[in-house]
């Protein structure tokens, strides 16, 4: 297929469906993401769409993109990371989830899990977890922004005062390694940073389109992200594992979904299962040399007769 070709059929799937993900895009016209996000920038340039967090939309759609939308871009990726972060969440435990369409696929998952405390701003994560059995809710107050469908403003920032969890898992627009997580909405940012003050550690999910992506509002810095959940992208992006390895070298922890290989961001090869990724926190030290305790000596027969002697005395 020749490349007008191409793009003519990219264009008329985004002028059909409203939003598009790279990987769809790819695989109705039988070519590489690579390939696929070349013929997005181009269309780009020529004003017939615009290229959102791994997809495509119709022009001017970054105003009116809905949640329904976004929740149509990367959806496998999405699926993908919301089942291994679900793994990091134990019985009983008390956690903040913030708002987003990957932390949504989080807590269909995390409804499964008996005895959780579930603090959000979310009303879609609210919903997923509405009916589940042992799960309790806290949802916080504030104004709703109906484009995400979250509680943002003052009145949210408020009531997370005083509040403590184990580990708070949120999402954004982009993830740099010099910025950390940001946000294109000022509102949801100030939400977003009230949200990590309660935890003792920050998780960030995000697909591998929003890596090396800055946008206006810094949310989480990079030196508070304990752990990042991503998935390894398809053909090994330059860029993304760029991007990857700088989060590695300021000591976040990475999770690769979606791949039994996971990438070895030291040598583009598939590492060793028992090799942690360079820079991580939490990686195990050797386990210390034994010492020897010396054997104490045998106790002396005559030293009761000797001490009674020496008391006589």
């Amino acid at each position: 297929m020749f490349a007008a070709e191409r793009r003519q059929l990219i264009l008329e799937m985004v002028r059909a469906n409203g939003a598009v993900s790279l990987r769809e895009l790819a695989r109705v016209v039988q070519t590489s993401e690579v390939t696929v996000r070349r013929d997005v920038r181009a269309l780009e340039a020529e004003g017939l769409l615009d290229r959102r967090h791994g997809g495509a939309v119709l022009p001017g759609g970054y105003a009116r993109e809905t949640g329904l939308q976004k929740a149509h871009l990367a959806t496998a990726e999405k699926a993908a990371i919301a089942d291994l972060a679900a793994g990091l969440v134990e019985e009983g435990e008390a956690v903040v989830v913030g708002a987003g369409t990957t932390t949504q696929e989080l807590a269909r998952r995390l409804a499964r899990i008996p005895g959780l405390t579930v603090v959000t701003n979310s009303l879609l994560v609210a919903q997923a977890l509405a009916h589940a059995n042992r799960v309790e809710v806290v949802m916080t107050g504030g104004t709703l922004r109906g484009s995400n469908y979250a509680l943002v403003g003052s009145g949210a920032e408020q009531s997370l005062q005083g509040l403590r969890v184990s580990r708070a898992f949120l999402s954004g627009s982009g993830l740099t390694a010099e910025r950390g997580l940001s946000t294109s909405n000022m509102l949801s940012a100030s939400v977003d940073r009230a949200l990590i003050q309660t935890a003792g550690e920050v998780v960030v999910l995000a697909d591998h389109t929003k890596l090396g992506t800055d946008t206006m509002f810094q949310t989480v810095p990079t030196d508070r992200i304990t752990r990042l959940v991503t998935n390894e992208p398809s053909g090994h992006d330059d860029r993304v594992v760029a991007e990857l390895q700088a989060l590695a070298d300021q000591g976040v922890q990475l999770a690769l979904a979606g791949s039994d290989t996971p990438l070895d961001l030291t040598s583009g090869r598939p590492p060793r299962r028992d090799v942690p990724l360079p820079g991580q926190r939490g990686t195990r030290r050797p386990a210390p040399a034994l010492r020897r305790t010396p054997t104490p000596a045998p106790p002396d027969p005559d030293r009761p007769a000797r001490v009674a002697d020496l008391r006589r005395r």
